[in-house]
């Protein structure tokens, strides 16, 4: 049997079906480089470079890509601050904030079992 899930909204979807779009959220949010920068914003409002510096390693154009899906997704808010040079900052959404608390207790269960993973 093959288990299908439509793209408009209804009572039941299932992750484990192909065409489900709860599988783009999922990859986007088990995504190394999101689940840090979400975890970085938990702290509030953060320009591009505090974001840069915190997710060591993570290039701009990742960042930036990161961002924006993201924001597209609406996890986050961009805003843009009319200041020379131009000041923008990324914010948790309410629905960012939402998914913050279970990416921290797996960012955590990582550090605490790091030794142990072969």
């Amino acid at each position: 049997m093959v288990t299908t899930c439509a793209t408009e909204r209804h009572d039941h979807h299932d992750v484990y079906a192909a065409q489900c779009p709860c599988r783009d959220v999922l990859d986007l949010l088990a995504n190394k480089w999101s689940a840090l920068a979400i975890g970085a914003m938990e702290e509030g409002p953060q320009r591009f470079g505090a974001l840069q510096r915190r997710l060591e390693g993570i290039s701009s154009k990742v960042l930036t890509s990161t961002l924006r899906r993201l924001e597209e997704r609406g996890f986050v808010d961009r805003t843009i601050y009319p200041a020379v040079p131009l000041h923008v900052e990324y914010e948790l959404t309410g629905l960012g904030r939402s998914v913050a608390q279970p990416l921290a207790q797996l960012r955590i269960w990582v550090e605490d079992h790091i030794d142990e993973i072969a």
